[in-house]
């Protein structure tokens, strides 16, 4: 889907019928930002130069989720990259497919594994941080299909003082078998009206999958989410994730990525909003994983943070002596 000036009349009235009646107005005020011509890039203060990236995608035992994954990178716009793959404790088939996707293409690719002990997934990105060779650094997870544009997004995005924060945009579980590698190769996985005509709800979340660089820019800033550290997509200086310690090692399933947004907060990094820009596609499966006695635990430690306005973790990279 794409936007002109010449015909935004239709295009808003498209728009109009996947919005819910309460989100209406305020969308229509990105419209009338596009109408005047007005660039919500505007106030953009530019990085001086464009980092390079380090990736780091975090998985357990879902080697065909993260075979999609690493031929999503494998078609980005943006070339100067390395991957490393954040392993929490997976057998040897996810090492054979790292392997093999190292063979057909010439994207650096490391794969930091440990053994498995339960959930240890904060470890592990932590580790993976220390071996991240970039100045710049983007955590995903293994079933995130990135759109081709999406290292470009983050870059050009990327200030100083700042971390980007973007989510996936959720399908179906009966997406499994359509989401195959070559609709994603071909880009159809991520055309709305290819979705759509295979069964993805009609809503407004929908309009993350525009790509229209200054309506998304406008969608951005005006809607209500806050930018918090989304695990699926988000991105910052490794110097500002070294200086909270990473990962807080405590945490295990449920908002473990929240707490150091908290931190980096806590040290003056705040979030810049880019979920309608950077886009990736996740199909939805069960977590049997989760339980309350880890939501809580990890809501307590959030909360200490908060209110102690902590910004380095004793339990990080760095463990106290």
């Amino acid at each position: 889907m794409t936007c002109r000036r010449s015909n935004l009349g239709t295009f808003f009235e498209n728009c109009e019928s996947i919005l819910p009646s309460d989100s209406t107005i305020r969308y229509e005020r990105a419209f009338h930002y596009l109408a005047r011509g007005v660039s919500a890039d505007r106030n953009i203060m530019a990085t001086p130069t464009k980092p390079r990236i380090s990736v780091i995608i975090t998985t357990f035992n879902a080697p065909e989720e993260l075979w999609l994954v690493l031929v999503g990178y494998q078609l980005q716009t943006e070339r100067d990259f390395e991957i490393l793959v954040a392993d929490d404790g997976s057998d040897s088939r996810t090492a054979a497919v790292v392997e093999n996707f190292r063979s057909t293409c010439d994207i650096k690719t490391h794969h930091v594994w440990h053994e498995n002990d339960g959930f240890r997934k904060c470890e592990i990105l932590n580790r993976a941080i220390e071996q991240a060779n970039s100045d710049y650094v983007l955590f995903t997870d293994g079933d995130c299909i990135p759109r081709p544009d999406f290292l470009a997004v983050h870059l050009r995005e990327a200030e100083p003082k700042r971390f980007l924060s973007g989510t996936y945009n959720n399908l179906p579980e009966s997406f499994k078998g359509l989401i195959t590698e070559a609709n994603v190769r071909s880009g159809l996985a991520f055309r709305l009206n290819w979705l759509r005509g295979h069964g993805l709800p009609l809503n407004s979340k929908c309009l993350r999958l525009v790509q229209n660089k200054t309506f998304t820019s406008v969608l951005n800033r005006l809607t209500t989410t806050r930018p918090t550290w989304n695990g699926c997509n988000v991105s910052g200086w490794k110097s500002d994730i070294e200086a909270v310690n990473g990962y807080d090692e405590r945490m295990r399933y449920g908002g473990l990525d929240r707490e150091i947004g908290l931190r980096l907060n806590n040290l003056g990094i705040r979030g810049k909003q880019i979920r309608f820009k950077a886009i990736c596609l996740h199909v939805d499966h069960p977590r049997g994983y989760m339980n309350n006695e880890d939501l809580q635990r990890n809501l307590s430690i959030r909360n200490d943070t908060i209110r102690s306005k902590l910004t380095r973790t004793p339990y990080g990279i760095r463990r106290a002596a």
